[in-house]
C-alpha cells in the first residue's frame, strides 16, 4: 500500500471511529458529545475520533504490553479494560484541549468501549481493504 493508500486508511478509521463514538454517546446517557449545532457535533465527533486514534495508535500497545500478564489471567476480559481505558483517557484529552466530549464513570467507559469495538469489527466486515 503506498502513502496515500495508507492516507486513506487512515481517513476511514478515523471517520469509522467517529461512528462508533457517536453510536456509544447514542446508547449510553454517560457519554456525552457537545455542541452548538449538528455540525458542531460532527466536527466534535471527528476530532475526538483522531484523539481516540491517536491513543489507540501509541499509548494503547504500551498499555497491552504491560498487562499481558493480566490478559492471560482473565482469559482475555482484560482487552475490554484496556479498550474502556483508552476511552476514558480520550476523555480526558478531550477535556484538556476543551473538546465538548465526556465519558461519566468506569461502567460506561467499559460499555462504550464494547460497543465502540462491535462497530468497529461490523465495519472492518463491511469495508473493502486494500491489501
Amino acid at each position: 500500500m503506498g502513502a496515500s493508500g495508507a492516507m486513506k486508511a487512515w481517513i476511514v478509521r478515523v471517520i469509522v471511529n467517529a461512528c462508533a463514538l457517536a453510536v456509544a454517546a447514542w446508547l449510553f446517557t454517560g457519554i456525552h458529545i457537545n455542541g452548538s449545532d449538528e455540525t458542531h457535533r460532527v466536527i466534535t465527533l471527528l476530532v475526538v475520533a483522531l484523539i481516540f486514534g491517536l491513543i489507540n495508535e501509541f499509548v494503547r500497545p504500551i498499555v497491552a504490553f504491560f498487562s499481558l500478564p493480566l490478559y492471560l489471567l482473565t482469559l482475555g476480559l482484560m482487552f475490554f479494560v484496556v479498550n474502556a481505558l483508552m476511552l476514558w483517557l480520550t476523555s480526558w484529552v478531550a477535556g484538556l484541549i476543551n473538546v465538548g466530549f465526556h465519558v461519566n464513570g468506569f461502567w460506561t467507559a467499559i460499555f462504550g468501549a464494547i460497543v465502540i469495538t462491535v462497530v468497529s469489527w461490523l465495519a472492518g466486515m463491511v469495508l473493502p481493504r486494500e491489501d
